[in-house]
């Protein structure tokens, strides 16, 4: 990243001069400041958003989409929801994608996205201080889906309400030994879903006087195996519960293989609930929570648009609402 001299020897004045225009003082000649901004956005100089006049920004016809995963369920249904909006109003989407946490720090440099695009959707993964700093000194618009942040229109459902709808569910059922698969917490991305729903779980054990009972929480990951193979190990316990919170349908799936492997019923045995209503979900008979990534993508995408058409429109904090789907893998204790 180049600084204040290299700035200065690009536009043609002193330092001092690029300090002031750079700090917003009024002392400055606008052609000047022009100069000034203008060289130091070739430099990929970090600029306040107020500082960049209009006619430098010029637009690209493009979305960037920011993604940790594209395989799982939700940020591929989100991705395809934001993709089915900008092709109807003629815009591209270019994805920034990557499996590896240090490969985050490439895409939150401004030479990675200055210029490229005329907004940015971040998916489901919270960016640091530093790195929300940078994005929004882009001077672009920035839209969140899964998450809030202030500044940003987000599009997001109440997860601890999601957690809670599903736990009170059960035990509207009568159940009270209620199991827990909740997703590791990776600090690395900040996701903090899985934390969300959990506190909605023991909020709803609590309305029914259960205290919550860590030794009845399993922790897996937001697949199928890994689910599967945690599901496994508690069940060789000999005290098991009557039902089971999973904190996406996917966990659901792995828990169900593992608790029918061991010989036993869903939900004779054991209840399941799931969370998301995945696309399989309704051919397994799977009890879910359902929420919509797709119509989140479609959403998140409106308002990238109605922002780069009109940068002074209100932020907003969009809630999407959730929905109990009940078949067949719960059933009365």
């Amino acid at each position: 990243m180049s600084g204040i001299v290299e700035i200065a020897e690009r536009a043609g004045v002193s330092p001092a001069t690029v300090s002031r225009a750079l700090r917003g003082m009024h002392h400055v000649n606008e052609r000047t400041r022009t100069k000034i901004v203008a060289a130091a956005m070739e430099l990929n100089y970090p600029l306040r958003p107020d500082l960049i006049p209009l006619n430098l920004v010029k637009k690209t016809n493009r979305i960037g989409v920011i993604a940790p995963y594209i395989s799982r369920w939700f940020f591929s249904q989100a991705i395809n929801g934001i993709e089915q909006s900008l092709r109807e109003v003629g815009m591209d989407l270019l994805l920034y994608n990557f499996s590896q946490v240090d490969a985050r720090q490439r895409i939150f440099q401004q030479k990675q996205l200055r210029g490229k695009v005329d907004a940015i959707i971040v998916v489901s993964m919270p960016p640091t201080d530093e790195e929300f700093t940078s994005l929004l000194s882009l001077g672009i618009p920035i839209t969140t889906i899964g998450f809030s942040h202030e500044g940003c229109t987000s599009i997001a459902i109440d997860d601890v309400l999601g957690g809670k709808v599903a736990t009170k569910h059960l035990t509207d059922l009568g159940h009270r030994e209620i199991a827990v698969l909740s997703g590791q917490r990776e600090t690395a991305y900040n996701f903090d879903v899985s934390s969300n729903r959990s506190k909605g779980y023991i909020e709803a054990l609590n309305e029914v006087g259960v205290e919550w009972n860590p030794n009845l929480e399993i922790h897996g990951d937001f697949n199928i195996y890994t689910s599967e193979i945690a599901m496994e190990s508690f069940l060789r316990r000999k005290k098991l519960p009557t039902a089971i919170f999973c904190h996406s349908d996917e966990m659901a799936f792995g828990a169900m293989k593992a608790i029918r492997n061991k010989g036993m019923r869903v939900p004779e045995d054991i209840s399941v609930i799931g969370f998301d209503d995945h696309d399989i979900a309704q051919y397994i008979g799977l009890t879910t929570v359902s929420q919509p990534p797709q119509f989140e993508g479609q959403v998140a995408a409106a308002a990238a648009i109605a922002e780069v058409a009109n940068p002074s429109i209100e932020r907003r904090k969009i809630v999407v609402p959730l929905s109990l789907m009940v078949r067949e893998t719960t059933a009365a204790i």
